[in-house]
C-alpha cells in the first residue's frame, strides 16, 4: 500500500526553522516527483515547492524563495522541507505528495496523485 507520512511539524516562533519529513512506503520514492503544499484555515491549498525525480530541478512559490529549501534522499526514501525564516502567515497544515513522473508540470496539487495526512505548522510568539 502506497502512503507518504509527514512529519517534523510543530510550534515555532517567528524567524524560527523547521525540517518537515515525508517519508515514503509501500513504493520506491526514487520513481517519483515529489511536491510539499500547504493549507491554511479558510484558504485552498497551495503549492509550496517541488522537486523532479533525480532531485536536480526544483521550483518553490514566490513567498518561500529564499526561505525553504526542498531536497530527497532516495535511498531514505524520504523527501524534506527546511523553512527559516518562518512567519505567522506560514502557519498551515503542510502535506507532502507524489506522483509518478521525472518532472512535476506546474507544481500544482491537481498533478499529484498520492497524498500524506499532513503535518500543522504553527508559527506564533
Amino acid at each position: 500500500q502506497l502512503q507518504l507520512v509527514e512529519s517534523g511539524g510543530g510550534l515555532v516562533q517567528p524567524g524560527g526553522s523547521l525540517r518537515l519529513s515525508c517519508a515514503a512506503s509501500g513504493f520506491t520514492l526514487t520513481y517519483y516527483a515529489i511536491g510539499w503544499f500547504r493549507q491554511a484555515p479558510g484558504k485552498e491549498r497551495e503549492g509550496v515547492s517541488c522537486i523532479s525525480r533525480s532531485g536536480a530541478s526544483s521550483v518553490y512559490a514566490d513567498s518561500m524563495k529564499g526561505r525553504f529549501t526542498i531536497s530527497r534522499d532516495n535511498a531514505n526514501n524520504t523527501a524534506y522541507l527546511q523553512m527559516n525564516s518562518l512567519k505567522p502567515e506560514d502557519t498551515a497544515v503542510y502535506y507532502c505528495a507524489a506522483v509518478a513522473s521525472n518532472y512535476y508540470h506546474s507544481c500544482s496539487f491537481s498533478e499529484f496523485a498520492s497524498w500524506g495526512r499532513g503535518t500543522q505548522v504553527t508559527v506564533s510568539s
